[in-house]
């Protein structure tokens, strides 16, 4: 069988969940037998020979693309650099498409070679219309895209259940197409093992317990919530950031703001780092974390939260999307409700009332250490047991069977 991946994120430039996915993915595949691996991605351009059945190709982008309007030069670019992708890979039995970035090339490729389409559910642009603030009308071409994709799929992994659900509302795709295969983690990668010097180089005080986020500064992830909910918590609490590539300048400077704010009340000490790290520091920064938080407001599954329970950390998470069938409730963390308002760009329909939750569920862990610890344990335990990606590759791999026939 020969697979070959299309992805906007590939190493070294991973900023999110898709690019973890596909990078452990692609690997956990070509150690299947008989199976040879193509991973064609945006970047520069090169071709990389990363084992004796994987291979890995930059698609760069087309210059000079004319466009009419600023926020249209994203999407000018996506559209060049699919088709670069198309002609630098090589025909498949299997192509596999990773969020709408890819999805045009998946579609013709599909065509040319004759190949079964699959896709995997990351997230859905109609439940992300805050890509309108960075987009502008080109979300529209996105969103068509997608739709395109999805109901020319052969197959469709979804991330969780919710996922599988949400692509059957949303796409009128045929359940049988589905297969719900989760996202996983790297049990070596993620441990219980902290770094103290790295955290005291980053301005992070070693003898006081901290709150944990990480992701980007997104709408989706939920970050400006947290920091409402921050100005809850108990008087010294320590609250650290790792969030960087943010969506807009506009979103950079709120988030900003709001982080100037708590700093000058005195009330939490704040530790923001903007700038991405190599993955094995912020496994270390986990870690060393007493509790961590994903606020978010729609996630398809959440790595992150794998990645906290991995590092013995307790959750507290939003009840929303493949977020539940990760974190077990008053075991391996707490849950807040969340109640988004698809109306208003899936905003809380209450946002004080989320806040608060958050902020209750977090001082509720603070004060309860040996309680954290409990769930912590547990949550690395529920790692090990269902979320490595050996398993996962080989369900992919009998998915891509099937539809092969």
């Amino acid at each position: 069988m020969r697979v070959t991946y299309l992805t906007y994120e590939y190493p070294p430039h991973i900023y999110g969940g898709a690019g973890v996915h596909i990078d452990h993915l692609s690997r956990g595949m070509a150690e299947i037998a008989d199976t040879e691996v193509d991973v064609v991605h945006f970047g520069e351009p090169g071709e990389k020979v990363l084992g004796n059945r994987l291979e890995s190709r930059g698609a760069p982008a087309i210059p000079g693309l004319p466009h009419q309007r600023p926020e249209h030069g994203k999407v000018m670019d996506t559209l060049g650099r699919n088709l670069h992708m198309v002609g630098l890979a090589e025909p498949s039995d299997i192509v596999h498409g990773h969020t709408w970035y890819s999805h045009l090339a998946g579609c013709i490729a599909k065509q040319l070679w004759q190949a079964k389409l699959v896709l995997t559910t990351h997230s859905l642009e109609p439940h992300r219309p805050w890509k309108a603030e960075q987009l502008g009308t080109g979300y529209n071409v996105s969103s068509w895209i997608e739709r395109t994709a999805y109901q020319n799929a052969d197959g469709i992994i979804a991330v969780s259940e919710q996922m599988r659900r949400d692509v059957i509302e949303l796409y009128g795709v045929d359940d049988q197409r589905i297969a719900v295969i989760p996202n996983g983690i790297d049990l070596d990668e993620f441990t219980l093992q902290t770094n103290e010097d790295l955290l005291r180089s980053l301005h992070i005080d070693t003898d006081a317990p901290y709150v944990l986020f990480v992701g980007r500064i997104t709408r989706q992830k939920g970050i400006a919530h947290l920091l409402k909910a921050a100005e809850q918590l108990p008087q010294g609490t320590q609250l650290v950031l790792c969030a960087g590539a943010p969506d807009t300048p506009e979103l950079a400077r709120e988030v900003g703001q709001a982080v100037e704010r708590l700093q000058a009340s005195g009330r939490l000490r704040v530790v923001w780092i903007a700038e991405m790290l190599p993955r094995i520091q912020v496994a270390r920064i986990y870690a060393g974390a007493a509790v961590f938080c994903c606020p978010s407001v729609y996630e398809p599954f959440g790595i992150i939260n794998l990645e906290a329970m991995a590092s013995g950390v307790p959750v507290v998470g939003s009840r929303v999307g493949g977020i539940p069938e990760v974190v077990v409730e008053g075991q391996t963390g707490l849950l807040v409700d969340v109640h988004p308002d698809p109306e208003a760009g899936f905003a809380p329909r209450n946002p004080a009332e989320f806040e608060r939750g958050l902020a209750e569920a977090i001082t509720s862990l603070l004060a309860d250490p040996d309680r954290a610890r409990a769930m912590g344990a547990a949550g690395r335990a529920r790692v090990e047991e269902r979320f490595s990606w050996t398993a996962i590759a080989q369900q992919t791999h009998a998915f891509y069977e099937r539809l092969i026939g």
